[in-house]
């Protein structure tokens, strides 16, 4: 098949795939300016890409995209290398009007990829995929500020981020107009053009991703994400549906009308209740005492998580929690 067998059918899967990262990556870029402008908003965004049919299918074809692009790229790179032979050794240095960039794409890639995986971890890890194998965390996935707050609260979190930024706008700057070339569209008067776009284009995305990384490291030592009261009233609603498996549709009714300060007081005084040695004993032949119990040390243990901020000048991170306890 020529598109795997030969160098131009393979140069033509790294143009498409390229182009579908290319606008991702400018989605992404978007998706993250919404953090900054409207905070309470991006959770939202995050909620809707949470685990959902429509979430999980372009997860899954972004991931495709970004294998086939990688494999591919890995091809034409031994393909290359096999067709200058021993000549590679002899070059001294970059001829003229090529780009480093052209030079270094798999370098650049590799950069790329290893800041993508620790990107994933720091997020998709810990929102969509623990929402697809149904694992129980203290901070809820949509909530991706407080993510946010975890990531960016670490020093090297902002170094790791602008290496890998700087490492993206080589590698989209040098793909942007070479994928218009690999698809035929190679003429003397639109590769200078289309360069002179991929500068402007990668610039601007970049920037915006550096400006972002800055903001939140900043928002993150200052403890925005866990003290903002909109973003606790939010974070507020979305435990309170949980409530439903436990305590039945009029608790989510009753709670959810109650401000954050009220309902932290309710949640802690309910444990407080549940774990009173009478109510054991009430309790005792009730199957769901248990996972309420641990529901409610999960709630409380959230909540002074967020309000670790209010009276420390550290917040307490989440895997420092102790983890919930059933009743026995």
């Amino acid at each position: 098949m020529w598109l795997s067998n030969s160098s131009v059918g393979r140069k033509f899967i790294m143009a498409i795939t390229g182009a579908v990262l290319v606008l991702f990556v400018t989605f992404h870029c978007l998706m993250n300016a919404v953090a900054i402008a409207w905070p309470a908003a991006y959770n939202s965004v995050c909620l809707f890409l949470g685990a959902n049919w429509y979430a999980l299918i372009a997860s899954a074809g972004l991931a495709a995209f970004i294998i086939v692009h990688i494999i591919y790229a890995v091809m034409l790179t031994l393909q290359n290398r096999r067709a200058r032979g021993h000549e590679r050794y002899a070059v001294s240095k970059m001829p003229k009007g090529v780009e480093w960039s052209s030079q270094n794409m798999l370098v650049l890639g590799i950069v790329i990829l290893a800041f993508l995986v620790v990107h994933m971890i720091q997020f998709w890890a810990k929102m969509q995929l623990v929402e697809i194998l149904g694992t129980e965390t203290m901070i809820p996935a949509a909530a991706g500020t407080l993510f946010l707050q975890e990531a960016f609260s670490q020093i090297w979190t902002p170094i790791v981020y602008i290496i890998g930024f700087v490492a993206l706008w080589f590698h989209l700057n040098h793909g942007f107009w070479s994928m218009f070339q690999s698809v035929g569209w190679d003429s003397t008067v639109w590769i200078p053009r289309l360069k002179k776009i991929a500068a402007w284009w990668t610039s601007i995305v970049v920037v915006l991703f550096i400006a972002e990384a800055v903001v939140f490291t900043v928002n993150a030592n200052k403890k925005t994400y866990l003290t903002d009261p909109a973003l606790r009233e939010q974070y507020k609603a979305m435990v309170v549906p949980e409530y439903e498996k436990d305590f039945g549709p009029a608790a989510v009714q009753t709670l959810s009308a109650v401000p954050y300060e009220e309902f932290t007081k309710m949640v802690r005084g309910q444990l407080s209740q549940m774990t009173d040695p009478q109510a054991q004993a009430y309790f005792a032949n009730e199957p769901k005492y248990p996972a309420m119990v641990e529901f409610l040390e999960g709630q409380v243990a959230f909540f002074d998580y967020l309000e670790s901020a209010d009276a420390a000048p550290e917040a307490i991170a989440p895997s420092a929690a102790p983890a919930p306890q059933p009743a026995n």
